[in-house]
């Protein structure tokens, strides 16, 4: 059984696509760009934009009753490599069990609307 999960908490989608899907318990996230959802506007500057993208995969976890406790694999562009230590320093503070999931981080040309992060998480749930 497939269903998708919206919340206004975090951005609405700027393509075909969901915010979420919920399929026998295994929550695919799309990828969050960081977008404050109250004013739809980008917040800039690589610590703000991890941690308005950690916030959007948080509000959606929370709309399918899970946690970051649920995260099974995270997926993470970054448009310079060098942001890779502020990122991976943000990206670990919303883990409080410090229990991670498995992970790639790859460098990118270009992500949506030129942002310099993006992340989407896998998150599973008996």
């Amino acid at each position: 059984m497939k269903k998708i999960i919206h919340t206004s908490e975090a951005p609405a989608a700027i393509g075909p696509y969901s915010q979420a899907t919920l399929v026998n318990g295994t929550l695919y996230i799309s990828g969050q760009i960081p977008v404050d959802p109250e004013t739809g506007k980008l917040v800039e500057g690589i610590d703000k934009e991890t941690h308005q993208v950690m916030k959007n995969l948080k509000a959606i976890l929370t709309e399918a009753g899970m946690t970051f406790d649920n995260a099974v694999k995270a997926s993470i562009f970054l448009k310079n490599m060098d942001d890779f230590a502020v990122v991976n320093e943000i990206y670990a503070s919303y883990f409080d069990s410090g229990v991670y999931p498995a992970r790639e981080t790859v460098q990118v040309s270009c992500l949506p609307k030129n942002v310099d992060v993006e992340i989407s998480m896998i998150a599973f749930k008996d």
